[in-house]
């Protein structure tokens, strides 16, 4: 049974961008494309995507303003962020990965390079996730060998061994 693909919301006000990256993402992913913050906002009131990519030069609301919202509402906080951008200055990302952005990718962007970053991205958020899973499943463990359910502690570690494995 074949997985569902993950949800990607490309957010850009320039048509071509957004057409551009929907053909290009569009073969492993479900690709959302918003044109303005408050497209984007209405998105998520209905969808949480696996990750976003943002312009940062989007009229209204700027892409550092977005995603100063996005990180402090608890529904979007965990939700990676790259930035897509024409900004090329150092200044510039170095300031949007201290919002919070996990990437920064200067447009035009080679198609092959996005696709791979945003792999890369939902791999490692993939990664974490499960950690703290295991974490949890570990903290259970301590606390059942604390309470004296020797034999129940040793079961979970049996299992998250074998978890651990697949």
């Amino acid at each position: 049974m074949e997985t569902e693909k993950k949800l990607v919301l490309l957010v850009d006000d320039n048509p071509a961008t957004l057409q551009t990256g929907k053909n290009v993402l569009s073969t492993a992913y479900r690709v959302a494309t918003a044109p303005s913050a408050v497209k984007l906002f209405e998105i998520l009131q209905t969808n949480i995507p696996a990750i976003i990519i943002l312009d940062i030069d989007i009229p209204e609301v700027n892409g550092y303003e977005i995603i100063k919202v996005l990180k402090h509402r608890p529904d979007t906080k965990c939700i990676p962020v790259i930035f897509l951008t024409g900004k090329t200055d150092p200044d510039d990302e170095v300031f949007g990965l201290n919002l919070g952005a996990v990437d920064y990718i200067t447009k035009p962007f080679q198609p092959t390079l996005l696709r791979k970053r945003i792999e890369m991205h939902l791999l490692v958020e993939a990664q974490k996730k499960k950690l703290e899973k295991q974490s949890i499943e570990l903290e259970e463990c301590y606390n059942d060998m604390t309470e004296g359910k020797t034999q129940r502690a040793i079961e979970r570690v049996k299992a998250l061994l074998e978890n651990s494995k697949a």
